[in-house]
């Protein structure tokens, strides 16, 4: 049977797989698209069944945010090789998976775009894995902050809240989200404060940290651990880590002093932190 090239494109447009693939589906199914549809689904997740097994551990981290700036999405994709993350449709087949981010739920998309997917592992001919979604909306009067870095191998997101809905579109609070998520991406903190810091891993620093003062006087061994601890928390709590662009100041302390520019008080209410490999 004769297939035309604008069946063909037709195909393609649906399925987003590569032009000889949609040709001889079609021809399997005598030119029915809805059937060839069907074909190259089935032969998709033949494909992906056999890549599954196979390691993704490049990819790339994107972020969409709606247009009011109200809701934020950012979604990890994973491939197998460097040359697939660079390539220009893998890029942006991941800003649209980023997009539908915004309308499901944290670490839903996964099993929403199943489909899309495997359509995906099909025509670039590797394994794709999306393990991770994170969607924010500004919960009251505040703004969302982000950042990519290294060519999407680190991603960012931040709710920053203030407590004055003018500023919340103000160039200050848009900056201060920014240069937090940068913060963020480079300084890698582990929690917002310290209730977000495991109670047993902080238990072994603390055992680590007497057995190195062994033997030292008792009146000032308590005095040494509290130092070590808290030296421990500002390198891994974000509100208590110096600013990466100056180090002598604290996050807390630039919120405060943008607070104080702007005549508000600010704060950190969320954040997210992907990277490709970690």
């Amino acid at each position: 049977m004769q297939i035309s090239a604008k069946q063909v494109k037709e195909l393609r447009d649906l399925t987003n797989v590569g032009m000889m693939e949609c040709k001889r589906a079609l021809q399997e199914s005598e030119g029915n698209i809805e059937e060839a549809v069907k074909v190259l689904r089935e032969r998709g997740m033949a494909v992906a069944a056999k890549k599954a097994d196979r390691a993704a551990n490049e990819g790339q981290v994107d972020i969409a945010i709606s247009a009011d700036g109200k809701s934020v999405s950012m979604v990890e994709v994973n491939c197998e090789t460097d040359f697939v993350a660079k390539n220009e449709d893998f890029q942006a087949f991941v800003q649209d998976l980023a997009q539908k981010g915004l309308s499901v739920g944290d670490n839903e998309l996964a099993e929403s775009e199943k489909q899309t997917i495997v359509a995906k592992i099909s025509q670039v001919g590797e394994n794709l894995v999306l393990p991770r979604n994170t969607r924010y909306e500004v919960q009251g009067a505040g703004a969302i902050g982000r950042y990519i870095h290294l060519g999407g191998k680190v991603g960012v997101i931040v709710e920053i809240g203030c407590e004055n809905d003018a500023n919340t579109a103000s160039d200050a609070l848009t900056l201060l989200g920014k240069e937090i998520a940068l913060h963020i991406a480079a300084a890698s903190p582990q929690s917002l404060n310290r209730d977000g810091i495991d109670a047993e891993l902080v238990a072994t620093e603390k055992a680590l940290f007497a057995k190195q003062v062994e033997g030292k006087p008792e009146n000032i061994i308590e005095k040494i651990i509290t130092g070590k601890l808290e030296k421990f928390y500002s390198q891994i709590v974000l509100l208590e880590q110096g600013f990466v662009k100056d180090p002598d100041i604290s996050i807390t302390d630039l919120l405060a002093k943008t607070g104080k520019d702007v005549g508000d008080t600010l704060s950190i209410r969320r954040f997210a932190r992907y990277q490709i490999g970690g």
